[in-house]
């Protein structure tokens, strides 16, 4: 157990890292830009310690700046919240190298699943089933073509860099692929830095279930339930249901165990 952990994020996500904090009886440290001085949570914070100017880049971004902060107050540990630095593999490594804890994966688990590619061949290795598509990226038109013939149109063309619904492109036919491979790319491309796609067959009417998982990183993991997704604008969710309207009991343990068992490996 930590006696004092610092929280790297602001606002609600920073209030209920608080209020956990109180319960358990550790100390909560609270970083802030100057423009967040008078905020709910440095407020209510134990500690509070600023970070930098308005900027995100330059406060609740900065590495040197958040990892500063815990070697002043004297902080273990460090809670990210979600957003910001939440799945940045380059900050909990920093994290790491300075003998704190990060509350959360570690940096070869955020590199392994930030990747898709990756993340699906990981998935595959743990026994997970997954939607069929090509065996890796796709580098080539001709190589699309065909993994769209193997597959059966219609085929979703992804950035395995993507996110936020960018970089994913629909090819209904054959003669939609060309114009989806190219502009999935260029996508990818320009919002990651990264070009490289890869293919799946494209569900017309799924249920986008997202199975919540904890693990406690000694190979224990236990699953909290789902999410559905489903209603959803380019690719991008719009509204998020829990329990998911459509999951019976028995289903919802299937899949859960399914999620938890591939984390606990």
């Amino acid at each position: 157990m930590f006696d004092k952990i610092l929280i790297a994020n602001r606002g609600e996500i920073a209030l209920r890292v608080v209020r956990a904090c109180r319960e358990m009886g550790v100390k909560s440290v609270a970083v802030h830009s100057t423009a967040d001085s008078d905020a709910m949570h440095v407020r209510m914070a134990d500690e509070a310690i600023c970070i930098g100017p308005p900027s995100s880049a330059q406060s609740y971004l900065s590495f040197p700046a958040i990892i500063s902060a815990c070697e002043i107050t004297g902080a273990q540990a460090i809670h990210p919240g979600y957003g910001f630095l939440s799945e940045n593999a380059a900050f909990v490594q920093a994290v790491e190298d300075h003998d704190l804890t990060f509350i959360g994966p570690t940096a070869e688990h955020i590199r392994v699943m930030g990747d898709k590619i990756t993340a699906k061949d990981t998935m595959k290795d743990l026994g997970v089933p997954c939607v069929p598509g090509s065996d890796g990226g796709v580098p080539t038109l001709a190589d699309a073509q065909r993994v769209g013939e193997e597959v059966g149109y219609p085929v979703i063309i992804k950035a395995t860099a993507g996110g936020g619904g960018r970089g994913m492109k629909v090819a209904q036919t054959a003669a939609d692929m060309e114009q989806a491979f190219h502009s999935a790319r260029a996508e990818g491309k320009a919002a990651f830095g990264n070009d490289e796609v890869y293919i799946e067959k494209y569900l017309t009417t799924p249920r986008h279930i997202e199975i919540q998982v904890f693990g406690d990183g000694k190979g224990n993991a236990v699953h909290l339930g789902e999410r559905d997704c489903s209603l959803q604008r380019r690719h991008q969710k719009v509204f998020e249901e829990a329990p998911g309207p459509c999951i019976t009991p028995e289903l919802r343990e299937r899949i859960g165990k399914v999620c938890a068992d591939a984390v606990a490996k």
